[in-house]
């Protein structure tokens, strides 16, 4: 067990140390943040798979913001089929949750404001 919470852990500090990839240049500074303090970004790109999804293919999925954040607490591997099962991020404060979520969904371009029939 211990072996396993090392490996995780030096994998996101491997990530956190390589965040600043050009790619990752135009995200809020408030949002790379949340994103390095929450380890997002051990996982996860704006428009790049790495071990999950990209948040641009995320955002396709037309989920709400309340939808986002749901499955941040409580993945669904379903929903991803090629992708490892994304561990549930429940140490993550709802406010920081809906902040991400919120940030996800302007990368398609729209707007989520009404609630999606997809779901979750």
């Amino acid at each position: 067990m211990k072996k396993t919470f090392g490996l995780l852990f030096a994998t996101a500090a491997m990530a956190v140390g390589s965040f600043n990839a050009q790619a990752q240049d135009n995200i809020p500074e408030d949002m790379k943040a949340l994103m390095t303090k929450h380890t997002c970004i051990a996982c996860h790109r704006v428009d790049q798979r790495l071990v999950g999804p990209a948040y641009k293919d995320v955002a396709k999925k037309n989920y709400t913001d309340a939808q986002i954040v749901e499955l941040i607490y409580n993945p669904k591997p379903s929903n991803w089929p090629g992708y490892p099962p994304m561990a549930p991020m429940k140490q993550v404060p709802k406010e920081d949750a809906l902040k991400l979520a919120k940030w996800i969904n302007t990368l398609d371009g729209t707007a989520k404001k009404a609630p999606s029939k997809k779901k979750a």
